[in-house]
């Protein structure tokens, strides 16, 4: 079976798909991307770069369009290049998000097209207008449905969808979500695990924080209020007064995933700081950045609580691995987490804006170490069941594979079972 992958971080939300049809010897896997790091045994890897930059006359609506439709004509000349070698794929599957895989069937027709679909923008129930810190103007709604573009040309481009929660999917066009399948890239839970045993050295003089303590995590790719940081951060105050021996762990570099950026010269960080100073005992609250896998896992197995805040919007692999590794996951009362927590079963749900609440739930927590332990084992318990990379989504993820390869699946799932 020919294989192509398009994702301009590789490998993206595809690192599990790829790295296991790269291990069959019968597949051949190509897979395009922007990002020079990384490799997968199995996985041919060709880069591209779209030719220019988006044109500084472009409307404001229309550039992130223009840079995606740059990005889908440098792949279009690479699958053109394929093609020309004599590679036709079977199957492709890219993200939708960065226009990639906008020209792919016209370039291969017969090759099935799996797109994955991300996030579909709205002016109501989603992320917009949910801050009442950045209301809705009379420029967003027209801003908002012009963001779409690239959804709409996505879905008209691909055969098939998919999508990691029924809450991304129920954002989507109902005249389109027929296509799009629920399947989540999978959260490997024989690795993410608990670890009594786990320690943790902070810095070459830094303490040694070993499970069981009285620990308070919290991961983001960046430290942004799309995640909450801000009532995290409002948070430690109280948490750090009730508990003298409690020490704050925070994963996530200063950069913007989401939203726009911070009003004058200071990041979110040093904003927070600053608001902040004499309230905090900085020998106890602890940023390390963004940090190796290993790592972090580390930091999720010393874990005795676990935050994890979010806009209505994409739900973060990090919540899902927190809960497979065991920990005491207190999350924000919105869609997202909502579909996956539910509040006293296996985790606790807040108020997205309440360092109030936050704070009693996570003090409250810290006071026993086992009062917590049914939705410990639930959280755990939640992840094998749903979201479980061997048994559950890959296999998934294998089956959508099946409408251009019928034969994949059956023998792809006796080779994960064995």
């Amino acid at each position: 079976m020919k294989i192509l992958l398009v994702h301009q971080n590789f490998p993206g939300q595809y690192l599990h798909l790829a790295r296991f049809l790269g291990a069959q010897p019968a597949h051949r896997v190509i897979f395009i991307t922007q990002c020079k790091n990384g490799a997968l045994a199995g996985v041919q890897k060709i880069l591209y770069q779209p030719q220019r930059s988006v044109s500084a006359q472009q409307h404001h609506y229309l550039r992130e369009t223009e840079a995606a439709l740059l990005n889908a004509q440098a792949v279009a000349r690479v699958a053109m290049d394929l093609r020309a070698a004599g590679f036709v794929p079977d199957v492709m599957l890219g993200h939708n998000g960065w226009g990639e895989i906008w020209y792919l069937k016209d370039i291969f027709p017969t090759a099935l097209l799996i797109g994955y679909f991300e996030f579909f923008y709205r002016l109501r129930g989603a992320d917009v207008g949910f801050d009442p810190a950045d209301p809705v103007t009379p420029d967003t709604a027209p801003r908002i449905r012009t963001k779409n573009l690239g959804n709409l040309l996505g879905l008209d481009a691909t055969d098939l969808g998919q999508t990691p929660t029924q809450w991304q999917k129920s954002l989507y066009p109902r005249r389109h979500q027929s296509i799009i399948s629920v399947i989540h890239e999978g959260i490997d839970t024989a690795l993410v695990k608990s670890d009594p045993a786990a320690r943790l050295t902070l810095g070459r003089d830094g303490p040694r924080i070993a499970a069981g303590e009285e620990v308070v995590t919290y991961v983001a790719r960046n430290l942004e209020p799309y995640r909450g940081f801000p009532t995290f951060m409002r948070s430690l105050p109280a948490i750090l007064a009730a508990r003298p021996k409690a020490h704050i762990l925070i994963v996530g570099g200063d950069e913007v995933s989401y939203g726009g950026r911070p009003a004058g010269p200071l990041g979110f960080r040093a904003q927070l700081l600053k608001e902040l100073e004499g309230s905090l005992d900085l020998s106890r609250v602890h940023f390390l950045g963004k940090l190796p896998y290993a790592a972090f896992l580390k930091v999720l197995q010393v874990s005795r609580v676990h935050v994890y805040l979010t806009y209505p919007f994409v739900l973060s692999c990090s919540m899902l691995e927190a809960m497979s590794a065991g920990c005491l996951v207190i999350g924000s009362r919105t869609p997202p987490v909502e579909e996956v927590i539910q509040h006293g079963a296996n985790g606790l749900l807040v108020d997205f804006f309440s360092p109030a609440e936050l704070a009693e739930r996570a003090i409250e927590a810290l006071e026993d170490r086992h009062a917590h332990e049914p939705m410990r084992r639930a959280a755990r318990e939640t992840i094998v069941g749903r979201y479980d990379l061997r048994t559950i989504c890959l296999p998934a993820h294998l089956r959508l594979l099946s409408a251009a390869a019928p034969e994949l699946p059956q023998g792809a799932t006796q080779r994960l079972n064995g």
